[in-house]
Formats: C-alpha cells, structure tokens, sequence
C-alpha cells in the first residue's frame, strides 16, 4: 500500500467569527504527485494552500505530513519537507538574487551554523536550473517580476523539499519562462501542488486537478474528467467549450 506523503481530511477554515470559506476538504497524494488547484477568484484556493504549508491551522480537520498531523511538527521540520512559493513577493530587500536563494537552505542548518559547502552546491545548482546564474549578483530589487519569481522558486529548491507548494507560479512570467517552469516542475519528482488560473497549462501541467466552487471541492481528478464543460461552467459561471483533438485539451470561454 502506498501511504500519501500529503493528505488532507476534512478540512474547514474560516476567519475568527466568520463563515466558513473552506468546507470538508478531502484528497490525499502521492510521492511524486502533480495537482493544481483551480476555481474563480475567492474560491478559497489561496487559503487552502495556507492549510497545507502550515501557515494556518484548519477550524476543523486535518493536514497529515507523512502520516503525522502537520501541527505536530516543528516549523523547522515543516521547512525541510514543504516548501511555498507564494503570490506576494518581496518589494525589496536589500540582498541579491543568491543571498535570498540562500535563505532556502536556514531550515538545515543548526543554529547560527555557517554555511556549508554543500549548502553552495544547493545553492549554485537551483540557481542555474532557473537560468539565473547571470542575475546571481544582481541586487532583487533591481530584477523584473518574472526574474523575481524564478528567484523565489529557486529559493524553494535550495530547500530540498519533499513537497512544493505554488501559488500562480506563472504570474509575471513570459510564456516561454510560464512553459519552462512548469516542465521543470514536473521534472523535479517532488510532490507538487500549485494554483493556477489558465485552464490550458492546468491541463498540460497536472496528473490531476482539484477544481473548487463556493468553498468546496466540486471535482478532483485527471485533467479530462475535472475540468469537463459542466464543472467548468459550474466553477466559473461561464459557457466552455473544449477542444480535444491535442494530446491535452484547450478550453475557449463565453457569457
């Protein structure tokens, strides 16, 4: 039996005295699984992600990090199996590109350790996959906000996670750098979980989908059978159609 490295059990969330956004939130997956996240603006996909990443307990239910609640670990072991990439990026810290993709690396160190040879490697290695060796040295705040994403990913490699969580990974990027990323990420083994608008990459990036509406899950499975026209037009309150004469579908949208 293979146990899932992250499983969520009826997950509810809601801010102090408020209604819940987030209502009996159930899937579980695999070493290596890829899944994104979709649903309209305010679907609760950010605060989902939260959950999972530790940031914000559930009101109810459970987050499981390889078979233990993910509240039970400390947030030291947390960062060295899960790392976010999130939407809001630093407006400008005063550090270059490799000093911020070295911020990955504080979860393995021991106290005020200095850093290691090995932490260099680390450090080196997620910079050129993220084609970043030339804007090493560059200070962030100089950096586009494409470049600066690929930073922050970088960033999120150097810890050496079990599981990646993103949230709008491609935001800010050109599609060729949108494309890269997310053959990279398929390419990593790691466990993936990311949010994403474009239906299309969705469908091209992911095993599976989990599709939310109105706080819940409304379809969860390979991208064919997620996004069909009726959950589509369920999620989003738009008329879909889908074209699948490609080797994923691409979907077109109207009122």
């Amino acid at each position: 039996m293979i146990h899932p490295i992250l499983e969520a059990r009826g997950l509810c969330w809601a801010p102090p005295r408020r209604p819940d956004i987030l209502t009996d939130i159930n899937f579980a997956l695999a070493e290596g699984d890829v899944m994104a996240i979709c649903g309209a603006n305010g679907a609760g996909k950010s605060s989902l992600l939260r959950m999972l990443y530790r940031y914000v307990a559930p009101r109810k239910g459970t987050v499981s990090l390889m078979g233990r609640d993910i509240w039970l670990h400390s947030a030291r072991e947390t960062a060295r199996l899960v790392a976010a990439v999130l939407q809001e990026q630093p407006t400008d810290f005063a550090l270059t590109a490799r000093q911020i993709v070295a911020l990955g690396r504080l979860p393995h160190r021991a106290g005020f350790a200095a850093a290691s040879l090995r932490d260099a490697e680390v450090i080196s290695a997620a910079l050129s996959r993220l084609d970043l060796d030339r804007f090493a040295d560059h200070a962030f705040g100089t950096l586009s906000g494409g470049e600066k994403q690929r930073v922050m990913v970088a960033r999120a490699l150097a810890q050496e996670p079990r599981v990646l969580i993103l949230d709008e990974p491609t935001n800010h990027l050109d599609i060729r750098h949108q494309l890269e990323l997310l053959a990279l990420l398929r390419g990593l083994g790691l466990t993936v979980i990311c949010t994403l608008h474009d239906l299309t990459l969705a469908a091209q990036f992911a095993d599976r989908v989990l599709v939310l509406a109105n706080g819940r899950v409304l379809s969860d499975g390979p991208p064919d059978q997620a996004l069909s026209v009726h959950h589509i037009a369920t999620a989003f309150n738009v008329t879909a159609r889908v074209d699948r004469s490609g080797a994923s579908p691409r979907f077109s949208f109207h009122l």
